[in-house]
């Protein structure tokens, strides 16, 4: 039941009056009163500067007001007090008498009367409900019928109940009453529902569309989303919810079975119990156990529905009623969205009302230019729901200069794009979305921002940027003119970069501590073009780092040299390695000598014992280790066959098979990442004398003669560094 402004069943009878002839607070607690949707449980009644008052927040205040109900008193100093909770015909009859206006039924009222004066009147109305409601508020609701009152965010109640294609069950749902046909269409913004009641959507968000319980399993939603505005919304995808899966129709005619994409043709595929075709025209999905299809060319759907009597319909295609604002008339009112009340669209007129159509066309072109064919979009909608009511409409096309055929069909765009116009009524080619175009807009930027790493640096410029800008990203490159972009096919975002291997011309310059690397992206013409038509790009970028700090290692040799006796056939000896620092040979270093990153150092490898006019001593290899053995990695050579390494120009040999010593030299370094150890080792072996021991080491060779003879037995001799 509903609760009138004032119940004040506690405050008096139904069949007596109360006289107030002072200031008086009622209690009401037991009866209390809503109004606004602030509850109340006192009233304040006085008589006061002429006027009878009644109030729910304190007594009357010509100064401030408040929550009353003031009447003039005509110097009355009582008045009476009535409550007509089930008023009788008569009782009506004698309000009426003195108030012939009032045309509602006066369900409930309250009456103040005062001597030898007429009446005042405070009726309790259905339109005046919502003043004690909070906006959204179901007040009324009768599900024996299938009617409701809903108070909206204005105070001004709205009715519903089912549509003319409907029947109430008597349980507050409306289900079709016959097999007649009904379809939902929703374009642009625009939802326009089988009652023929028009909602428009706001955000970008999914709705849904269309359901039945019927069909638990089946649901269908819309999703919106901007374009060219961020303010303006538009049906951009629908997608159908059969059991577990989701079949996604898309812009350009693209079906997607969950993660897959389907290829279609206009003979129908079954998915999942849904008979899905695609031609010229768009994308249908046919659903056989209702007669339900759904239509889809990329900006409008259309839900045919042909069902038995208890086929409910839900969601916005069910139920999209709303108030509209004030119509709007846009440039195009008269000669686009106006023809659907001239032929041939008029002879569909009696079977689908054109006027939410218009309604549609005109509130959307007042907010959106007509581009992409927005212009046609409503009629090519409004066309085919009267196809599906048997209205060919010949010659609509050739009468508006429109296309039948679906606006930008096999265009495939990324996520952030949408299909438009390239020229109007001419090609078409992939926009930035608004909302994903106003973060680089902002900036005045073309992409993001450069992504640098340590031996490379990349940035990515936004493709549909570039085509607004008329910039042709296959014209641009690099530095080097050879270094262009690469096009990621599904997001169509170019990417420069150079790196260490390919530099691309980048210019590097020092700046006390930093090291920067510069590089430009530009789309110049050769020398010999005279003239270009093309704005030049120039578009600059750049990494920079910190350069790191120089260390000094030094490292100290653990022994000053190393002895080793050797016995190798007849030959007794020893062998001497021993590091220098000149060229003489003499000034050795020591367990104390701090030795630098690339200094010169030189190693002696003298034998004592050997006869010099018999044998010469030949120095095979020498190499270094992080580790004390021999055979362990790192490994990093010095000399090889004899000769210097060819990868290392510090390494340089002397005297290598001229006699019973000989020497090489190098620069210090270390091994990266170890822990500072240097192990040297070397291979020697004897050789007679008489057979020319000399290894030959020609420029970049690496072996050494072959027709020579040594001695059995080879000596190794290992020496060790460290910081």
């Amino acid at each position: 039941m509903l609760r009138p402004l004032l119940c004040l069943c506690a405050l008096i009878a139904l069949t007596s009056a109360q006289t107030f002839t002072e200031s008086s607070v009622v209690n009401i607690s037991s009866c209390p009163i809503t109004y606004y949707g602030q509850q109340y449980e006192q009233l304040y009644v006085n008589i006061t500067s002429g006027n009878v008052t009644v109030c729910f927040n304190g007594f009357f205040s010509p100064e401030t007001g408040g929550d009353c109900i003031v009447e003039r008193s005509l110097g009355a100093e009582q008045f009476y007090y009535y409550i007509m909770l089930q008023p009788s015909t008569a009782d009506v009859d004698y309000v009426r008498q003195y108030f012939p206006t009032i045309q509602n039924s006066l369900e409930r009222y309250f009456l103040i009367s005062f001597p030898h004066v007429s009446v005042f009147l405070y009726h309790i109305v259905k339109s005046d409900w919502c003043q004690m409601y909070r906006p959204g508020t179901v007040i009324s609701s009768e599900p024996q019928t299938c009617f409701s009152f809903t108070c909206n965010e204005t105070a001004v109640l709205n009715t519903s109940s089912c549509g003319a294609l409907e029947r109430c069950q008597g349980n507050g749902i409306c289900v079709l009453d016959t097999m007649l046909a009904s379809t939902c269409t929703v374009t642009g913004p625009t939802v326009i529902d089988v009652h023929g009641q028009i909602n428009s959507i706001q955000d970008r968000c999914a709705y849904s569309l269309f359901s039945t319980p019927s069909l638990p399993d089946f649901h269908v939603l819309g999703n919106f989303r901007d374009r060219r505005r961020k303010d303006v919304s538009f049906l951009d995808s629908v997608t159908l919810r059969v059991g577990g899966h989701y079949i996604h129709l898309e812009q350009g005619g693209r079906v997607q079975l969950d993660d897959s994409t389907l290829t279609l043709s206009s003979s129908p595929q079954l998915v999942h119990g849904v008979q899905l075709s695609k031609d010229q025209t768009g994308v249908t999905a046919e659903l056989s156990n209702l007669i339900i299809s759904v239509f889809f060319d990329g900006n409008t759907a259309q839900i045919h529905l042909e069902g038995p009597a208890g086929s409910s319909v839900e969601g916005l295609c069910g139920n999209s009623s709303s108030s509209l604002s004030d119509l709007r008339l846009s440039e195009y009112s008269s000669t686009s969205c106006n023809l659907l009340k001239e032929a041939p669209f008029s002879s569909c007129n009696t079977d689908i009302d054109p006027e939410p159509y218009i309604t549609a066309c005109t509130d959307t072109l007042c907010k959106y230019p007509a581009v992409d064919g927005l212009n046609c979009q409503f009629l090519k909608a409004y066309a085919r729901a009267c196809s599906l009511h048997n209205h060919a409409l010949d010659g609509w096309t050739s009468n508006t200069g429109c296309s039948s055929e679906a606006f930008c069909q096999d265009r495939t765009c990324s996520d952030h794009e949408f299909c438009g116009e390239k020229t109007v009524g001419g090609d078409t080619r992939c926009f930035c979305r608004a909302i994903f175009a106003s973060k680089y807009q902002a900036i005045n930027s073309l992409g993001d921002a450069t992504v640098c790493m340590q031996d490379s640096a990349s940035v990515t410029l936004v493709g549909c940027l570039l085509e607004d800008k008329g910039i042709d990203y296959s014209a641009l490159h690099l530095n080097d003119p050879t270094c262009r972009g690469r096009v990621d096919e599904l997001t169509h975002m170019v990417t420069f970069s150079f790196n260490s291997s390919n530099s691309c011309g980048t210019v590097v310059t020092t700046n006390n501590s930093q090291v920067i690397y510069k590089n430009t992206i530009m789309n110049q013409n050769s020398s010999s073009d005279i003239i270009t038509r093309h704005d030049q790009v120039s578009i600059d970028f750049s990494c920079v780092q910190t350069q790191a700090d120089i260390k000094t290692a030094t490292f100290r040799i653990r022994d000053s040299s190393v002895i080793q006796h050797i016995t190798s056939g007849v030959w007794d000896y020893t062998l001497t390695m021993c590091a220098t620092t000149d060229v003489g040979h003499t000034q050795a270093v020591q367990s104390s000598t701090e030795v630098q990153l690339i200094q010169k150092i030189r190693v002696q490898l003298k034998t004592d014992g050997l006869d010099g006019d018999v044998v010469v001593v030949v120095t095979d290899s020498c190499w270094a280790t992080d580790q004390p053995s021999t055979n362990s990695t790192p490994r990093y050579d010095l000399i090889i066959n004899g000769c210097a390494n060819p990868a290392d120009q510090t390494v340089q040999v002397e005297d290598n098979g001229l006699g019973t010593s000989n020497y090489f030299s190098f620069s210090m370094f270390q091994f990266t990442g170890s822990s500072g150890e240097v192990y040297l080792h070397c291979e020697l072996h004897l050789c007679p004398k008489q057979n020319n021991c000399v290894p030959t080491c020609p420029a970049g060779a690496r072996r050494r003669r072959s027709a020579r003879s040594k001695y059995e037995g080879e000596a190794f001799v290992s020496m060790a560094w460290t910081h």
